[in-house]
């Protein structure tokens, strides 16, 4: 019997004490009414009794419930709008609200042995090595659409500006001001740290692309991206240490450059095709010769063996097709690019240039591919995390033509065998042979212009 009922029967015996006594002097009649009225009594005590028991097993119910529920997690405050959230890309990047910062660097160590016929007596000759690349800077973005970029690159045993530019993006749209790439082509426009190659196809340096101080804007939708933009010279030619017939702050010369791409993607295939075309006008500089040249493959050597002479012009106009694609861990690309000089009432000579290649991911990774450009090769299994990273191999077939009307530059045939190897993100180890067939060199062999030389190239580089 539970403590309340026990309760319960004596609170009722105790009433019905002298209600037992009453009733010895009681009739028989008013007895029997008051057996009646405590049989009434008890039954009333009988359901609170139940009702009691019930509620106090809901309580236990509800204890064993709450027990048994997870612990509420715990109220973290938001953090506020001023406060500076530290990150990481391979360099920390610093974000307060809509603005950010991202610390930047790049270091490239190369190497080379360049083995040429024994008649050519050249400095270029066996082995080489520079510090390729030395840069350091930031990107980031100030807020209400408008961005930064700021390198600036040791390279040749000088100071260089690189990418050095203010963006404003909204929408479609991306608006750049400054020191910047011209959409010259997908090879030049693919970073040095994301090429399937050392060296960038050689019409590129030939041509004489490079980054100049503009105004572009480009347009991307969907499969559709359309780049155009006004450029002078380069911020390194307009500077007042240039001064003089190559270049200064009087260096007028300017260019109109635009390219557009198209990239459908077709189940797992993933499809680039695009156009370029470009003019300039010499302006001042037209009183300067242009020579066109490039050297064998590495650029650790100076020398170069195919050179035209000075070609006096008052401007340029050239244009390029593109085709590349990926799927899976295999790509391919390439161009063909063609540059005019004008030269009024003697003939204007055309040069040629052009890549293909074909690559694949020997890790089984994909090369990466956006906005009109590929990207690196991301390691699904690092070196340090239960793997050796990423290694992709490429076969290039690179040529240039520099010889029409009356100039006579030579040409290259090239093939060119890569191989990289990434054991974590934003390192690189990168290998290289290449085999130069050459007609009409600037630099004789023996008497001879027509000869072939072999390159072995290698480069260490660290990009954040």
């Amino acid at each position: 019997m539970t403590f309340r009922k026990i309760l319960a029967t004596g609170t009722a015996l105790a009433l019905m004490m002298p209600m037992t006594a009453a009733a010895q002097a009681m009739s028989a009649e008013e007895a029997e009414a008051m057996r009646a009225q405590l049989a009434a009594l008890k039954a009333q005590v009988d359901r609170l009794e139940a009702r009691l028991n019930s509620d106090a097993a809901t309580q236990q119910q509800q204890a064993a419930l709450a027990a048994a529920a997870p612990a509420p997690a715990p109220q973290v405050a938001a953090k506020p709008a001023s406060e500076t959230v530290i990150g990481w890309k391979g360099g920390p990047v610093f974000t307060k609200g809509a603005a950010s910062f991202h610390v930047k660097g790049r270091i490239q160590y190369d190497a080379g042995l360049l083995m040429a016929p024994d008649g050519v007596d050249d400095r270029a000759k066996g082995y080489s090595n520079e510090l390729r690349r030395l840069r350091l800077g930031g990107e980031g973005q100030l807020g209400g659409g408008f961005g930064y970029k700021l390198e600036l690159e040791l390279s040749d045993n000088s100071v260089d500006l690189v990418d050095t530019y203010i963006t404003y993006e909204k929408g479609k749209w991306l608006v750049t001001l400054g020191n910047q790439n011209a959409f010259q082509s997908l090879d030049e426009l693919i970073s040095d740290t994301a090429g399937s190659v050392m060296e960038r196809a050689a019409f590129t340096d030939a041509f004489g692309f490079e980054r100049r101080l503009g105004l572009s804007a480009q347009y991307r939708s969907g499969i559709l991206l359309a780049q155009a933009g006004i450029f002078s010279d380069s911020a390194d030619s307009l500077m007042n240490s240039s001064d003089g017939a190559n270049g200064g702050d009087e260096n007028n010369s300017y260019g109109v450059d635009g390219r557009i791409v198209l990239a459908p993607k077709m189940g797992k295939t993933q499809l680039h095709f695009g156009l370029s075309g470009h003019w300039r006008d010499f302006q001042r500089l037209s009183s300067v010769a242009q020579r066109y040249r490039q050297r064998p493959f590495i650029h650790t050597v100076n020398s170069r063996f195919l050179a035209t002479p000075g070609v006096a012009g008052d401007g340029e106009s050239h244009y390029g097709a593109e085709f590349a694609g990926v799927r899976g861990p295999l790509w391919w690309a390439g161009e063909a690019h063609w540059l005019r000089v004008s030269r009024p009432g003697v003939g204007d000579p055309t040069f040629f240039g052009g890549y293909g290649e074909v690559g694949y991911v020997l890790t089984g990774e994909t090369r990466s591919y956006k906005n009109g450009i590929f990207g690196t090769v991301k390691p699904d299994r690092p070196v340090g995390s239960g793997g050796w990273g990423a290694l992709q191999a490429t076969l290039r077939y690179d040529y240039l033509d520099l010889n029409d009307k009356d100039i006579v530059g030579g040409t290259q045939k090239g093939v060119i065998a890569a191989l990289v190897w990434t054991p974590i993100d934003y390192l690189r180890f990168n290998v290289n042979y290449a085999h130069m067939d050459y007609t009409d060199a600037a630099i004789l062999a023996g008497g001879k212009s027509d000869y072939g030389v072999d390159v072995i190239g290698w480069r260490a580089e660290l990009d954040f």
